[in-house]
């Protein structure tokens, strides 16, 4: 039995649920002008998932890779949840 398939869907699982919450606090103290750090990473990663003979090593690396280019899109999307309502706006932050 293999279980390397299991092992990549369980991180790819945690990993999309632990950056929901990362972009949300990032959109809320830093407004979404840090997008760069998350294209940054995710170009970072997918290097590192491109060279990496490991397949399952790779697979994480990727996985973290588009969940970072993911997290751009997400990022851009926050900013019009926040003035929708539907996530509380921070007072201190000037938005743009």
């Amino acid at each position: 039995m293999d279980f390397h398939g299991i092992w990549i869907g369980l991180f790819a699982f945690f990993v999309i649920n632990f950056f929901q919450p990362i972009v949300i606090k990032i959109e809320y103290y830093f407004t979404s002008k840090v997008w760069p750090i998350f294209l940054v990473s995710g170009i970072i990663f997918f290097l590192l998932s491109i060279f990496i003979g490991n397949i399952t090593t790779s697979s994480f690396f990727g996985i973290l890779s588009f969940t970072c280019f993911w997290s751009i899109k997400e990022l851009k999307e926050q900013k019009i949840h926040v003035k929708r309502g539907w996530f509380p706006k921070n007072p201190k932050k000037v938005r743009e």
